[in-house]
C-alpha cells in the first residue's frame, strides 16, 4: 500500500517534499519522575523554543529541511513546542505517538489500568486517536508510532506495546519507528510487529547502530524493515568508526536502500537527568550537525558515493514514509 502524503506537525505533505531528513532527534525528553526534581525543572518554555530554533538554523545551514522525533507519549513530548518551533522555521517536523520501554517509561501506570481491563485494546485505542484526530486538545497530529524494548529481551509488558502499535498501524497504516538497546532483539521487535499486522516495509529497527553484526542487520534487512543507524556522536555507548564501519558493510552488501541515519540526540531536558558538565561534554559530538560535518567525510574516505550518502539521508526516509516496497535482498 503506497501511501501519498505524511503527517507533520504543521499539516500534511507529499514525501517527496521531506527532502534532506534526520530519522531520530529529540527537541526534548523528561524521563519520567523529571517532575520531582522540584529544585532543577529545566529551562522555560521560551528558552527551549529558542535552543530548538538554533539548532534548526544549523539544520537548513547543511540542506537539511525534515525530521522525525520520535518521543513517545511517557518520555516527557512536548507537542506543542515541536509545532511552535515548526512554525517559526518552516521545518517539517513529524512527532509520534506510543510508548517506551518497561524500564524507563510509562509502565506503572498502564501496568495499574491493565489491572482494571484491557491494556493492549487501550493503547491501541489511543494511538489510533492520536494519528487520526489529534494529540489531546493541541490539533496536532502523530506522524509515526514508537516503540521500545529494553536490553536483551521484549517484556510482557512491551509486547503488549508492540501488539498495540502493530493493530493502530494496521488500522490507520501509520508507519512505526522502535528503539532497542545495544542493537538487541530488533529482529524480534520486527516479528512481533509483522505477526500482529503490521507491515515490514513499514517499520524503521532504530539504534541497530548499537552492534557492528552484520549478520543481525542483514537478517532485519532481508526481513524488509529498514535499520535505523542513528545514534551518531554518542561514543560514550560506542566508537562512531565501529558505526560507519558496519554501515558501509551493509551497503556493500545490497542492503543500502534501507538504512536510515540520525544522532537521537536530544536538545532540552526536562529536570536534570545529567550534570552540566557532563551534558556540555557529551553535546560536543552528540549534535544534528554531527553526522554531515564528521561522519559523511569517514563514509566517504570508505568509498561512499555521493549517490548512496544521499540515499540515506532523501531517498531512504521519502521511501519509508511513501510505503513504497522494498526489493527482496538474497
Amino acid at each position: 500500500m503506497s501511501h501519498d502524503t505524511l503527517t507533520t506537525v504543521t499539516g500534511e505533505i507529499a514525501p517527496a517534499a521531506l527532502g534532506k531528513t534526520l530519522m531520530h532527534e529529540h527537541l526534548v525528553i523528561g524521563y519520567p519522575g523529571w517532575e520531582s526534581d522540584t529544585p532543577n525543572p529545566g529551562p522555560e518554555r521560551d528558552e527551549r523554543v529558542a535552543r530548538c530554533v538554533d539548532r534548526i538554523a544549523e539544520l537548513q545551514d547543511l540542506g537539511f529541511s525534515s525530521l522525525l522525533d520520535p518521543c513517545p507519549n511517557d518520555l516527557g513530548r512536548d507537542v506543542e513546542l515541536t509545532a511552535k518551533v515548526a512554525q517559526q522555521t518552516g521545518f517539517q517536523i513529524i512527532c509520534a505517538t506510543g510508548l517506551y520501554k518497561q524500564s524507563e517509561g510509562g509502565h506503572p501506570y498502564w501496568h495499574m489500568a491493565g489491572s482494571f481491563g484491557d491494556a493492549a485494546s487501550a493503547m491501541a485505542e489511543l494511538f489510533i486517536r492520536e494519528l487520526s484526530e489529534g494529540i489531546g486538545s493541541t490539533g496536532v497530529r502523530a506522524g509515526i508510532i514508537k516503540v521500545a524494548t529494553g536490553l536483551g529481551e521484549m517484556t510482557d509488558y512491551e509486547r503488549t506495546i508492540f501488539e498495540a502499535a502493530a493493530k493502530a498501524s494496521a488500522e490507520t497504516g501509520a508507519p512505526i519507528t522502535t528503539h532497542t538497546d545495544q542493537g538487541t532483539v530488533g529482529d524480534l521487535q520486527q516479528q512481533v510487529l509483522t505477526g500482529a499486522g503490521a507491515e515490514a516495509n513499514r517499520i524503521v529497527i532504530g539504534h541497530s547502530c548499537g552492534t557492528a553484526d552484520t549478520d543481525y542487520h542483514m537478517k532485519i534487512a532481508r526481513g524488509g524493515s529498514y535499520l535505523g543507524f542513528d545514534r551518531f556522536g554518542l561514543d560514550m555507548l560506542q566508537p562512531d568508526d565501529e558505526r560507519v564501519a558496519a554501515l558501509v558493510r551493509l551497503v556493500e552488501g545490497g542492503a543500502g536502500d534501507r538504512i536510515v541515519v540520525s544522532h537521537d540526540s536530544v536538545w532540552c531536558w526536562r529536570g536534570r537527568p545529567f550534570p552540566k558538565e557532563v551534558q556540555a561534554q557529551m553535546e560536543a559530538t552528540w549534535n544534528p550537525s554531527h553526522f554531515s560535518l564528521r561522519i559523511v567525510p569517514k563514509l566517504k574516505e570508505r568509498g561512499l558515493s555521493e549517490e548512496q550518502i544521499n540515499a540515506l539521508l532523501v531517498d531512504n526516509p521519502r521511501r519509508f514514509f511513501a510505503g513504497e516496497k522494498l526489493p527482496t535482498l538474497s
